[in-house]
């Protein structure tokens, strides 16, 4: 498996997503995280809403299980939706991390994300709440999900040294407009609407890592575009692509991904050991510039 550095950690370059984990067994949870160590998969991604913390206190009986495996993995969360409302106040979020603590079973997690923006945030209540958070030796590092550059901006007026070091954003061979945009400046089609303010871009400006999410979904939670009739054309130079490298369609999804040089880090939230081993294995490969815009081409987009 790939590794890359992230604020000073040797992460895996795809992530593990726990939000499918609340209803496994003992057994086959066992057999999931420690598939993914093994395979060299280090970084664990939750959120307190999974399963309405089911997810996360899984995940903590596992470890209470496993005592040695912690220091063995990168544990992420991430706080701020609320039934009905988001919540950035200092109250929540403090609130929110020690309830994540609490059913995870440790005394801090690597990484705390925003989840998704919150309209009334008030970027020094996030400020006094980062503050207290890393002085308390609760949070390492901290990060937002599907945040716009302005956005990350206005946090960060009053973060100081909290830095914004990761950004989830919805990503994948058929979600692809933070490409799009930058193929199609200047371009009167849809492809040139620029919808998220040149992310892209700006997370490498700033050093700020994307995290793709759903990177086998297409539209919103719709289906997964791998094996889908929508799709035939992206499915056959898939198959075609990723027999030539002995890996699966699924694998050569998340290699296509890892080709960018943004240095992304895909989570993938598959609760099947196997297909995080076949995934795994995909990472290790490094498609070409012809592959990966054919591909890009397959998903039904032109180039102008």
């Amino acid at each position: 498996m790939k590794t890359f550095n992230l604020a000073g950690y040797t992460a895996s370059r795809v992530a593990q997503g726990c939000m499918r984990i609340g209803d496994l067994t003992d057994q086959a949870l066992d057999r999931l995280i420690k598939g993914d160590l093994d395979c060299g998969i280090n970084f664990f991604d939750h959120a307190d809403i999974y399963g309405e913390g089911r997810c996360e206190a899984r995940f903590g009986a596992f470890l209470r299980a496993n005592p040695g495996l912690r220091e063995k993995m990168l544990i992420q969360t991430k706080c701020g939706i609320r039934p009905g409302q988001y919540d950035f106040s200092k109250a929540h979020i403090l609130e929110a991390v020690d309830g994540s603590l609490s059913r995870l079973g440790v005394d801090y997690v690597d990484f705390l994300l925003l989840h998704r923006p919150d309209a009334l945030a008030e970027p020094t209540e996030v400020a006094e709440a980062f503050d207290a958070l890393r002085r308390a030796g609760k949070v390492r590092f901290f990060g937002v999900s599907n945040h716009n550059p302005l956005q990350i901006e206005l946090l960060k007026q009053a973060l100081g040294a909290n830095a914004i070091r990761i950004n989830q954003l919805q990503f994948s061979l058929t979600n692809t407009t933070m490409i799009d945009a930058g193929l199609n400046v200047n371009m009167e089609n849809a492809g040139a609407v620029n919808r998220d303010g040149s992310v892209l871009d700006y997370c490498r400006l700033n050093g700020i890592t994307i995290q793709p999410w759903s990177p086998f979904q297409y539209g919103f939670f719709e289906g997964a575009f791998i094996g889908s009739d929508k799709y035939p054309e992206l499915n056959r130079k898939l198959e075609e692509i990723a027999a030539s490298y002995g890996v699966t369609p699924t694998g050569l999804a998340i290699a296509w991904i890892l080709r960018h040089p943004a240095v992304m880090q895909p989570i993938v939230g598959s609760a099947r050991p196997e297909r995080m081993a076949e995934i795994a294995r995909a990472a290790d490969i490094t498609i070409t510039r012809e592959e990966w815009y054919a591909l890009y081409r397959a998903s039904g987009k032109k180039l102008p």
